[in-house]
């Protein structure tokens, strides 16, 4: 594989001599192992399993083929470090500890020209500071499981410690790593500073075995010039491994039939894990199933029955460092109906709902883009904001200042705003349709009972949207973000707010700015005014 250089030229891992003895080093093992079970690097770097090793020779002829390969990088492509640690709090504080510090196996995956995050996305924030210079050497924005979970009734009560992660490009000379949160006013402060020595002997630098083969789904280049979006199935046992590939072929097709990643596609590389589980299927704990899953994915996320997340962070880490990526999705190997998405840490469906593919394109614009829920009538587990401020997600609106409304450039003159639309007529369907929904769970109904509500719901939205005098148009329509009132959404009808198949305008506009943060233009694209 080939990684960026700070310059923004490419530079290859492996200098052409070292590589080719590299190269036959490692397909030497290969075939001298193929039928012994262990793992061999491939000729990219990464790796496949083959069957289990019993022979010290061989153990040292691979561990050397993968020394010299890893030896050979150029100087200036970083190792990936990974910060993890533990978030504690309830809804008045918060409170922060380091778990450990690890160096991934694989090469930082990112662009190192674009090391610096200007999205202004996310409820948390953190930097990368040269301890000396105090210049920031890498940032990002993310939200995450706790972020959440602190404005639940839950966290009015107890106390909850949370496992997190931070991944950055290993640096040369001590950092500090600063995290950063929103305030009330959603402006930014300093809530917790480390030191990072990336010589400290305590820096977990061992090598562990992959858990699963990785399937490279769709491959367009290299790491460092593309979005690398890695897929894990959980809940799949080694039998059901052939469908766990089929289904994450399945819903990258449908990501990618879905505007803008449907003209973005060349700026993708899609990945795909599956560890193997024992059991098929993940926890769903309101119904009595528990499943002792690789990832750890389990329905009833803060009591949500459709909510599908993973507490189990090591696990979830631990597997995606056998993958070059920025973006995570965890397949369940189920079909009740459920999903969820967390800007910059991951998104989740139930592979196997008749609606799986509205949900995965709904999730992943959370968990991509930090897009916002546009719905407001189906119950959610977070209590409702005491307060009207602007929000951080760039596909809602508190409309507190018409004037600067923050994709007014999309407005046509002739639109109102804020916009009006049949709020009650939908209100007093939704209403009926969630009474109904809540039914079915209560009695325990087959799903297809479910499947076949959201049809019914869908085609009834759909006809009385497009009756709508503002259909297609952008302008602020109220009801958004869980509120009946006093949030606006961009338009009438998104996949953030039903289950259609399409973003609004301003979806698709701030999905294209995450995609630049990662890809490289090409230069027809970026000759384009």
């Amino acid at each position: 594989m080939q990684y960026s250089t700070p310059s923004g030229n490419h530079a290859a891992l492996l200098t052409e001599p070292v590589l080719n003895i590299a190269l036959r080093l490692m397909r030497r093992v290969q075939h001298l192992c193929r039928d012994l079970r262990m793992q061999a690097p491939t000729s990219d770097g990464l790796r496949v399993t083959i069957p289990a090793m019993k022979s010290n020779f061989l153990s040292a002829l691979i561990l050397l083929a993968f020394t010299v390969a890893l030896a050979a990088q150029v100087k200036g492509v970083p190792r990936t470090m990974r910060l993890d640690y533990y978030h504690t709090g309830d809804a008045r504080r918060e409170f922060f500890s380091v778990d450990r510090v690890v160096i991934e196996p694989l090469p930082w995956p990112g662009n190192l020209a674009k090391n610096i995050d200007t999205s202004n996305l996310g409820k948390y924030f953190f930097e990368v500071r040269d301890q000396k210079t105090k210049r920031v050497l890498y940032s990002r924005g993310f939200a995450s499981i706790y972020g959440e979970w602190e404005t639940t009734d839950e966290a009015a009560k107890m106390l909850r410690t949370f496992n997190e992660s931070l991944r950055f490009p290993a640096p040369d000379a001590p950092v500090d790593i600063v995290l950063k949160k929103r305030d009330a006013k959603n402006g930014w402060v300093n809530i917790w500073t480390t030191p990072l020595d990336p010589k400290d002997i305590f820096i977990d630098r061992s090598m562990s075995r992959a858990p699963a083969p990785l399937i490279p789904i769709q491959k367009m280049g290299d790491p460092a010039t593309k979005v690398d979006f890695l897929i894990l199935g959980d809940g799949y046992t080694a039998r059901e491994a052939k469908k766990f590939e089929a289904d994450a072929r399945r819903l990258t097709k449908v990501l990618f039939s879905t505007s803008p990643f449907k003209e973005r596609q060349s700026d993708f590389n899609v990945w795909a894990i599956c560890p193997p589980a024992l059991e098929s299927g993940i926890s769903r704990p309101s119904t009595g199933i528990y499943r002792d899953s690789p990832l750890g994915a389990t329905y009833d996320a803060f009591g949500s029955e459709r909510y599908v997340l993973t507490f189990d962070n090591r696990a979830l880490r631990e597997t995606a460092a056998f993958a070059p990526y920025e973006f995570i999705e965890v397949l369940a190997n189920n079909r009740t109906y459920g999903g969820g998405g967390i800007f910059n840490l991951y998104s989740t469906v139930a592979a196997d709902n008749g609606f799986a593919d509205y949900v995965f394109v709904h999730e992943f614009g959370h968990h991509f883009a930090g897009l916002a829920d546009e719905y407001y009538t189906s119950p959610v587990a977070y209590a409702p904001a005491t307060e009207r401020i602007e929000p951080w997600e760039e596909n809602v609106t508190a409309l507190l200042d018409p004037s600067k409304l923050k994709w007014k450039n999309l407005v046509l003159p002739d639109t109102p705003l804020p916009t009006p639309w049949s709020k009650d007529t939908y209100e007093k369907a939704s209403r009926d349709y969630q009474k109904r929904r809540a039914q079915i769970r209560k009695d325990n109904r087959p799903e297809s009972e479910m499947e076949a509500l959201f049809r019914e719901n869908l085609i009834h939205e759909q006809a009385m949207f497009r009756k709508e005098k503002y259909w297609g148009r952008v302008g602020a329509f109220e009801g958004a973000m869980y509120e009946s009132k006093g949030y606006y959404r961009p338009e009438v009808d998104c996949i953030m707010f039903s289950r259609t198949n399409h973003f609004c305008h301003v979806c698709r506009r701030s999905i294209a700015r995450v995609i630049e943060m990662y890809a490289r233009q090409s230069v027809a694209r970026a000759s384009r005014p």
